[in-house]
């Protein structure tokens, strides 16, 4: 027999189990899509829809296929049905015999059907549970609810019952603070059968035992599957004309075979940024007498990537080594595209992953209360250099600790670091999200509060299972399936030595990663950011309002108010629209209407996380990371995103382009002094010139210094101070703008306000717009705040929400980011350019 084979399974159809009419099914899908293509469900994200289809979720689901096997596939000697995802609870029959039950969506499920199909025509039948019947009754078995504060039972109609601790899909899937509830069925990835005989590799892992730029020494770690003992040969090579070959006895059964190699002089794998991220393709052949048995196709980087918490005179460091450089990580935390996940696409995947590059970021954190994300998000964030922080997929909630769950967990976590360890980008495995430090077990006034729910006896079994799962069972899969990646047992964690047999305890802003939310939900004002810098922020957030057009698509004009159902309904943190308008009235003056309201919520929201990221980044080295969240969203709704669930970005994307560059100039006022410091992720010194100029709102140049200056490499400087003391008088509403030139390309350039937005004292900018090659150039006649661009065709322009001064010229582009492989290349002029500034957005 030839090598292994793959049969598709076409032809799908469905049906609520009680009823007898089938229709047609996409696979991989799920209900509600297939309900949504039958017109049978209203568009779940319009209006208050979601509330009135959770009775999907209460019933049975069956979907079938009829394919066909020929003599050749039943000649062979395995028939495995392999399904890469079925969420959740799944009866599968083949011709009417039961082969599989299901109960976990992030596993891979293989079972050999040889024995249940003959020549000719076959059947697969899926039966889903209701994951809402299956595990109804778990809490009552319990004896309590584990926390879940985010699972919106109520939404649900199930009441007070959190069940979604006790299933091993989607967290969000029950809803969060930014998604609704659609706990989903269906066959959510691919399903297949594949056909062979004799020897079949079901894995290959290149394992990096020691990367330099000299040599790279590789272990090539085979996983196979034998019917007899035989000799083969595996054979290895790249896209550089490697070839190495190994003939290698095998006995029957599964088994891993280790094969050593080196790759001299490799080309290395960097993030975005310092260089680039070249993928070496590796072929993995495995033949038995000289015919092809067996075939892998990997794509990696080579590198060398090391978690460093080193004891230092501040406390103990939490940064990422990418070949041997300490690397700031810039970026932000990723939930899944779509509350229906078979929706997203790869160009969807792409566009955020770009945007991610074009925004100078180096990390996206994939939170864990979403998905293990599909392999094409992990290869686009190879292909453009985007750093992963993997968490495990528990979230903001206590978990069941049985030995049938964590016997489904561990297998879950086999299943996905198998699958995922070979990308380059992977730099850390993580626990769990906020598990830690909500439950606060070794300080009984610290946390959420959910420790005191309980008796003593409940505690101690909830933290018993915690620490089994966190502390025991997750670090030692790593140990034994990825020893490229450190693992960190939950985010955020101050203090950890559970590695030598002891437990997390709470310390300072001095060890560990943050998540900050006194700004936003503890209501500090944004100065606050820079009074609680830690030594990696890993989590932060503001919120805002999509852009308008958004809005549209799920309400309509009546709804055009903030306490309206329809707008409270699309804003899943309680008290976010109040929030939203809190801040507003701090910084701002108020919104001439509520399309007014919208902008001006993105333009808070831009100016906050602006306001964080640069005191994190001036904080370099004692901070080595900052990810705000959230880069996207699941649906059209006011979040924390930086893009909306259209891939609009909004202002606060914008911003995070210009202050994640890789060299930065800060400007930071405290009282009567401004503090420049210049930040530089580059791995060379840097000369420089500074100028600082201040200028009236009606274009008069009030001051102007000039100085040299030397940027040392990857470090934050204070370069520069300005005494503000004997210039009251003069800097009356006037800004001060300061640049940073390098070789005679400006790099950067800050225009700074010595007061509060609401206090400066705005008249009509009259911005003019001329057209020059690719692009347009703008100018004002008075000082113009916060320049919005906006054309009714789908891109995005080089630059927007900055401050124009008078006098001053800015060229911008526009780029159309639906051409495949080409985000932000493509200039080209829009046809209507609509331009405004803070001046239209407010009252007088």
């Amino acid at each position: 027999m030839s090598t292994v084979r793959k049969i598709s399974l076409p032809n799908w159809q469905f049906k609520e189990a009680s009823e007898s009419a089938w229709k047609s099914a996409t696979v991989p899908g799920c209900v509600h899509t297939d309900l949504l293509a039958h017109n049978e469900i209203p568009d779940p994200f319009v209006g208050k829809n979601e509330l009135d289809i959770q009775w999907v979720d209460k019933k049975d689901w069956e979907y079938v296929s009829y394919f066909t096997l020929t003599e050749l596939d039943m000649a062979e000697e395995r028939l495995e049905l392999i399904f890469e995802g079925l969420d959740t609870y799944a009866d599968i029959y083949v011709n009417s015999k039961q082969v599989l039950l299901t109960d976990n969506m992030f596993r891979m499920w293989k079972v050999d059907i040889k024995s249940y199909v003959q020549e000719g025509e076959n059947s697969l039948h899926v039966y889903f549970h209701s994951p809402i019947a299956h595990d109804l009754n778990k809490p009552n078995e319990l004896g309590y609810n584990l926390p879940a504060d985010n699972d919106h039972s109520k939404d649900g109609g199930v009441g007070e019952k959190k069940l979604s601790v006790f299933a091993r899909k989607a967290p969000y899937h029950y809803g969060w603070d930014w998604g609704p509830r659609f706990v989903t069925s269906g066959i959510w990835r691919n399903v297949y059968i594949e056909a062979w005989s004799h020897v079949c590799m079901q894995d290959v892992f290149i394992e990096q035992s020691h990367v330099t730029k000299e040599i790279a020494k590789l272990k090539a770690n085979v996983e196979l599957e034998a019917s007899f003992p035989q000799v083969v040969t595996i054979s290895i090579t790249d896209n550089n004309g490697f070839i190495h070959e190994e003939r290698v006895q095998v006995k029957k059964g599964k088994q891993t075979i280790a094969i050593p190699f080196s790759i001299i002089n490799p080309q290395l794998w960097w993030s975005n940024g310092l260089g680039e991220p070249y993928l070496y393709h590796f072929s993995i052949d495995l033949f038995h007498n000289e015919t092809l048995k067996s075939s892998r196709k990997i794509k990696t980087g080579l590198r060398s990537i090391r978690f460093v918490r080193d004891h230092d005179q501040d406390g103990q460091s939490f940064h990422f080594e990418l070949n041997g450089v300490p690397v700031f990580m810039k970026g932000a935390n990723h939930i899944p595209n779509d509350s229906f996940l078979t929706r997203v696409e790869k160009e969807d995947y792409e566009h955020e992953i770009a945007s991610a590059k074009t925004s100078h970021m180096n990390m996206l954190r994939v939170w864990g209360g979403g998905i293990y994300e599909p392999n094409v998000f992990y290869e686009l964030c190879d292909e453009y250099g985007i750093l992963v922080w993997q968490d495990f997929m528990f979230a903001c909630s206590m978990y069941p600790g049985d030995k049938a769950f964590l016997d489904n967990v561990e297998q879950e976590a086999i299943d996905n670091v198998k699958r995922l360890r070979n990308y380059a980008c992977i730099a850390l495995w993580c626990g769990n999200n906020e598990m830690d430090s909500a439950w606060a077990e070794y300080v009984e006034d610290a946390g959420w509060g959910w420790k005191q729910r309980y008796n003593l006896a409940q505690r101690k079994s909830i933290w018993q299972a915690y620490d089994q799962l966190f502390h025991q069972l997750l670090p030692e899969v790593i140990r034994k399936y990825d020893t490229n990646t450190a693992y960190w047992p939950s985010s955020p964690l101050q203090d950890l030595t559970f590695d030598q047999g002891q437990h997390a305890t709470f310390a300072s802003l001095k060890k560990g990663d943050i998540h900050y939310w006194d700004v936003w939900h503890g209501q500090k004002p944004l100065k606050a950011y820079k009074e609680n810098v830690g030594r990696f922020m890993s989590e932060y957030g503001f919120q805002s309002f999509p852009e308008e057009s958004t809005v549209r698509k799920y309400a309509e004009e009546k709804d055009f108010t903030l306490e309206s159902g329809v707008m409270l309904h699309h804003q899943k943190n309680g008290s976010g629209n109040r929030l939203i308008k809190t801040y507003m009235d701090m910084y701002y003056k108020e919104p001439k209407d509520f399309a007014s309201f919208l902008h001006l919520s993105q333009i808070l929201q831009a100016n906050a996380i602006r306001s964080a990221v640069e005191a994190h980044r001036m904080e370099m080295p004692y901070c080595m990371g900052t990810l705000y969240w959230q880069m996207n969203d699941c649906w059209p709704v006011a979040s924390w995103s930086s893009m909306d669930y259209y891939g609009r970005w909004k202002a606060l994307q914008y911003e995070m382009k210009d202050r994640f560059k890789p060299t930065i100039l800060i400007v930071d006022q405290q009282a009567e002094q401004v503090m420049c410091t210049v930040v530089s992720d580059l791995q060379q010194d840097q000369l420089a010139n500074l100028t600082l100029q201040i200028v009236s709102c009606e274009g008069q140049n009030v001051l102007e210094e000039k100085v040299n200056i030397e940027i040392p490499k990857n470090a934050s400087t204070k370069i520069h101070l300005l005494d503000l003391e004997d210039k009251k008088d003069r800097i009356n509403n006037s800004v001060l703008v300061a640049k940073l030139e390098i070789d005679e390309l400006i790099v950067d350039e800050v225009t700074h306000l010595f007061v509060e937005p609401k206090q400066m004292q705005l008249q009509d900018p009259n911005i003019h717009v001329e057209m020059i090659e690719d692009g347009i150039e703008l100018s004002c006649d008075h000082f113009a705040m916060n320049v919005w661009m906006e054309t009714e065709e789908e891109g995005y322009f080089s630059a927007n929400n900055f401050h124009l001064v008078p006098g001053e010229r800015k060229q911008i582009y526009f780029t159309d980011s639906h051409i495949q492989n080409q985000y932000f290349e493509n200039k080209h002029i829009p046809r209507d350019i609509y331009v405004q500034s803070m001046y239209n957005f407010i009252t007088f």
